[in-house]
């Protein structure tokens, strides 16, 4: 195959790549809140999740009106009871669920289902058994808020997870750690946006512009300098703002947050494809990193920083967030620098690749911005 007939395959996968709606990671959002034996508390639920579990678009027009959601009531509470185990002390306990309501998030509008719950005794312990979506979208993640006696924890809940018992009375702090390193490291692995940017930097991270066109680099000390460099410079950027916005010292919308990372995105792959930086990429991922900061501390936000155990959650997510880096930039940039010198490494995945980058980027801008 010669290298029109790769291209032709690549712009291929582009026009595929834009007819797909953006989609970030499948997350619900579950908030529990415990007095002595009562349980009160929410399920969040993505709409175009619940559209997957129990088919909100009865007349398959595309849309979903308030309508058919409060017809779908019924349904969707069915849903959540049978793939939602609550159990206090060993002993399960019944939710009762309120009036359905809509919660609008950066990444869409989700469904939002009050319940409460009395179980038998003042709980000690907590036992929850989440399988939601486990059969329509494995990569789904529920995350968890609980709040017991003044305590508050997290978790990731879901993907065909063992139940997790967790304690109420006086939770070890190192817990706190185990789970938003996780989080960290499930956050981004699931947040291709942030990947797709790092990788958009990374890409000509083993070639060099010479002559107005893209060449190998002779040997690998350039090559790792240059991953070291856009690496440590976005690392040190989102960390940075990720921390400032954790403890409250500054603060963007979500809205302006992702759409400006989308737009981060739409830049970096566009200077592949017509170069303007290519000695200073670093300057690019720092300047970029610092918003994408805020990008984090929104999932973090979401989950909350536990009393007692702030500094530590927010290190441990950090630390998760780059150990999930590391595994993709260590899985995807040997084999780059494997290839380098092919033409369809130079002609084809920096330019084409990098163009679907770009149009895929541009999909989630109008998405943020504009929907």
């Amino acid at each position: 195959m010669n290298i029109a007939h790769k291209a032709l395959w690549a712009l291929a996968l582009i026009l595929a790549a834009c007819s797909v709606q953006a989609h970030i990671a499948s997350n619900g959002f579950l908030n529990i809140e415990v007095d002595n034996a009562h349980l009160s508390g929410s399920m969040e639920l993505a709409i175009r999740d619940a559209e997957l579990a129990v088919g909100l678009d009865h007349d398959g027009n595309g849309k979903v009106t308030w309508g058919e959601l409060k017809s779908s009531q019924l349904a969707l509470q069915s849903y959540v009871l049978g793939h939602l185990g609550l159990a206090g002390n060993g002993a399960p306990c019944t939710l009762a669920f309120g009036s359905v309501k809509v919660n609008e998030r950066v990444d869409g509008s989700y469904l939002w289902l009050p319940f409460s719950a009395d179980c038998r005794d003042k709980l000690d312990t907590l036992r929850i058994d989440y399988r939601l979506l486990d059969a329509e979208d494995p990569s789904h993640r529920g995350l968890l808020a609980l709040t017991a006696n003044g305590a508050a924890q997290t978790a990731v809940l879901g993907g065909s997870a063992e139940p997790r018992q967790f304690k109420l009375k006086d939770p070890l702090v190192w817990s706190a750690f185990t789970e938003y390193l996780y989080a960290g490291i499930w956050h981004i692995l699931s947040g291709i946006d942030h990947l797709l940017f790092l990788l958009s930097l990374l890409l000509p991270a083993v070639l060099v512009r010479q002559r107005n066109r893209w060449e190998a680099v002779p040997v690998a000390a350039p090559a790792f300098v240059n991953i070291v460099k856009v690496v440590t410079a976005f690392t040190l950027a989102h960390s940075i703002t990720l921390s400032l916005a954790a403890f409250d010292v500054i603060r963007l919308p979500s809205r302006l947050t992702e759409s400006i990372i989308a737009a981060s995105i739409i830049i970096a792959a566009l200077n592949n494809v017509f170069p303007r930086v290519t000695e200073g990429r670093w300057r690019i991922a720092f300047a970029f990193g610092l918003l994408h900061g805020f990008g984090f501390a929104s999932v973090l936000a979401e989950m909350g920083l536990p009393k007692g155990a702030r500094l530590i959650s927010l290190v441990a997510f950090n630390l998760g967030v780059e150990t999930g880096q590391m595994a993709v930039v260590l899985a995807v940039m040997p084999l780059a620098y494997l290839v380098r010198s092919t033409v369809f490494y130079r002609r084809a995945v920096m330019p084409w690749g990098s163009s679907a980058i770009a149009c895929l980027a541009l999909l989630w801008l109008v998405q943020r911005a504009m929907l």
